[in-house]
């Protein structure tokens, strides 16, 4: 458990990180230091000190859960901070498009991996007692276990779990939530640009709204669940792939025509 949670949380060598996913963050907002609010800066830096200056000792040895629900609510007031200072223009937007991608290639890894133990060792009835907390925590580990119950009340079952996390409209943290945020923004992205750059990543993220609005829990977890939920993760890698070709890794020569056009 220790060397886990030090890989996971401390270790600068691995991507994955907490305190990597904070550093590259921060560095990133470094970089356009002047299209963020002072009071993003500001919290991202505090965050990223807090991180800094903490040692696996130091949580390992006293309460490892209170300094992982610092960072969690860190993260929570940045991204307010981020909707209530920031302009909802062009920035903002590729800001939620990166957020609702990232949460919708997470959810869909945390799935794939909790229902591939589940779908080979149980059957689709009520959990057992044994099991309950395990799916608790994976309600928890999304932040969804108040507003499950409130839809499913405290009964665990998991084909319920699957259709809150992946087919629930309203849930923030469901993936067809997530997909939805993700057209919106790169429409918004396309408005606010005048050019259709971002063309093929919008129709993408709008095939797979489409299929989670009319998707049903019992094909999803009585098919191939595993092939269903890698799927969605291959659709999020191909809308990062054709944001980053649309705006970061364009030709220099169609920006210049994109650009010749649009002053004409």
């Amino acid at each position: 458990a220790y060397s886990i949670t030090q890989a996971l949380t401390f270790d600068a060598s691995n991507d994955s990180s907490i305190v990597s996913s904070i550093a590259a963050a921060r560095e990133n907002a470094r970089q356009v230091r002047e299209q963020i609010s002072s009071e993003m800066w500001e919290q991202l830096n505090r965050l990223f000190l807090q991180v800094k200056r903490t040692s696996m000792e130091q949580i390992w040895y006293a309460e490892p859960h209170k300094f992982l629900n610092s960072v969690k609510e860190g993260i929570y007031l940045f991204q307010g901070i981020t909707d209530t200072t920031m302009s909802h223009s062009e920035g903002w937007y590729f800001i939620r498009v990166a957020r609702f991608l990232e949460r919708a290639t997470a959810t869909a890894a945390l799935l794939d991996t909790h229902f591939s133990v589940f779908l080979t060792e149980q059957t689709e009835d009520e959990s057992e007692p044994l099991d309950y907390l395990s799916w608790v925590e994976l309600l928890r580990s999304c932040a969804s276990f108040e507003a499950y119950c409130k839809v499913y009340t405290a009964t665990i079952r998991p084909v319920h779990i699957a259709e809150f996390l992946i087919l629930n409209a309203e849930s923030p943290r469901s993936i067809r939530f997530a997909s939805a945020m993700m057209q919106e923004a790169l429409q918004a992205i396309m408005k606010a640009t005048s050019t259709r750059n971002s063309g093929r990543a919008e129709r993408l993220t709008g095939r797979m709204r489409a299929t989670l609005d009319y998707g049903q829990v019992e094909e999803i977890v009585g098919g191939d669940m595993h092939q269903y939920l890698e799927g969605i993760q291959r659709q999020c890698e191909l809308i990062h792939n054709g944001i980053y070709q649309a705006y970061i890794a364009y030709p220099i020569e169609g920006a210049l025509k994109a650009r010749g056009a649009a002053q004409a």
